[in-house]
């Protein structure tokens, strides 16, 4: 490590047992809480334990509540079948009331779960979610700011992704959406085109006739959706997220054992909740704290799942795509990374979204981290992500390249 050993004596830095301390105690909470719902009290439960540990690296530990309606971002899921089996079969003969049926249908789907938005929230039960928040001061005034993030909670069991692979569960959603998306656009051409006036020839109307027995054969990857996921049953989460929770945990623990303060850099560390009901807490913080995040120069590195090393990568876009994380952010972890030993690329968030992007949304400069297989693995947010599915080495190098990128903010700042 470059930077940090510039700084310190090697002796100092033990990643060795700092990785064995993480194994530990990911493993502990899996056994003695388990799952962790956004919002429930194995959520809040498990912060609290890692609060304890943080206490001992930390000037100051606190938690902030927030209201999360975790059904919220998969709830779309029933409406957005209905609309599409319903249009379906009314494609046939009132093809304009079919096109706006999946319209329905779409919105959710895009506002809550491609967008993270709070469009269907309200429908649902709210829930006392927290966001736990670790401070190490610098010895001398505030200048700067660094804060890694990494979420607490656990997803409910994607059913598909256990039972058939990333693969497998592909070939139900992408048919389902490529269906939907054929259903609406069918169904205005065909109100175009003979809705109003009727088919010009027996051709023409045999031709659409065909299209909506094609459209039929859609609805099996439509009723496959519905059993997309549980929505009762959470999974352990020991990679997703508790190897980020224990990674960010580890930047405080390694300064605080090599007795190290920065002079004007404060670490700050969050662990956040419901990130798996749509960046909640990431977004509760972040517009809670606006306006001190932006008083002194502040960045943020949310780090999520640290398992496949072949898949490590700094984010660049977030939020299926449609959001650039900062340059200068990314390029900071990048070169800490390098520092390390890792040559990472930059790689998109093209489904899905990390807690950076709620800082991003609101103008903080930010980025992800995390290894990860995209496509994604079958223990990904399964009854399979339990502790004998961590890597070690992994953990450790996820440690290493956040301690390293914290030493290099405070010696070079951003670039």
């Amino acid at each position: 490590m470059k930077t940090v050993l510039s700084k310190l004596d090697a002796a100092k830095i033990n990643l060795d047992a700092n990785t064995d301390y993480m194994v530990k105690k990911i493993t502990e909470i899996c056994e003695k809480i388990g799952p962790r719902a956004p919002g429930s009290k194995e959520e809040f439960a498990a912060q609290q334990s890692m609060g304890e540990d943080l206490k001992k690296w930390s000037d100051n530990v606190s938690f902030e509540e927030f209201i999360v309606h975790r059904q919220a971002f998969m709830g779309f899921i029933p409406f957005t079948v209905a609309m599409a089996i319903i249009a379906t079969i009314l494609y046939f003969n009132y093809p304009l009331v079919a096109f706006l049926l999946t319209v329905l249908g779409f919105i959710p789907l895009v506002l809550e779960f491609l967008m993270y938005r709070r469009f269907i929230d309200p429908l649902f039960k709210g829930h006392t979610s927290h966001n736990l928040i670790a401070t190490r001061k610098p010895t001398g005034e505030t200048k700067k700011r660094i804060i890694f993030v990494g979420h607490s909670d656990s997803q409910y069991e994607w059913i598909l992704n256990y039972k058939l692979g990333g693969t497998g569960m592909k070939l139900f959603l992408i048919p389902a959406v490529v269906g939907l998306i054929a259903c609406c656009a069918a169904s205005l051409i065909k109100h175009l085109t003979i809705g109003l006036h009727g088919a010009n020839s027996e051709a023409q109307a045999n031709f659409f006739f065909i299209v909506g027995i094609v459209l039929c054969v859609f609805i099996v990857p439509y009723i496959g959706f519905l059993f997309f996921q549980s929505y009762t049953k959470s999974v352990p989460g020991a990679n997703d997220n508790l190897s980020g929770c224990l990674s960010v945990m580890s930047v405080l623990k390694l300064m605080d054992e090599a007795d190290v303060r920065f002079g004007n850099t404060e670490v700050r560390v969050i662990l956040s909740g419901s990130e798996e009901a749509g960046l909640r807490g990431a977004k509760a913080y972040a517009k809670a704290h606006e306006n001190e995040l932006k008083e002194i120069e502040t960045i943020v590195v949310a780090c999520d799942t640290m398992r496949d090393l072949k898949d490590m990568a700094v984010y660049d876009r977030d939020l299926s795509g449609t959001l650039k994380h900062d340059k200068q952010v990314k390029a900071l972890v990048k070169q800490a990374a390098l520092n390390c030993g890792f040559d990472i690329p930059y790689a998109s968030i093209y489904l899905g979204a990390c807690d950076a992007a709620a800082f991003t949304q609101k103008g903080i400069k930010a980025t992800g981290f995390a290894a990860m297989d995209p496509t994604p693995p079958r223990y990904y947010h399964t009854r399979l992500d339990t502790p004998e599915m961590l890597v070690p080495e992994a953990l450790k190098a996820g440690a290493e390249i956040l301690l390293e990128t914290a030493f290099l903010y405070d010696a070079e700042g951003l670039k």
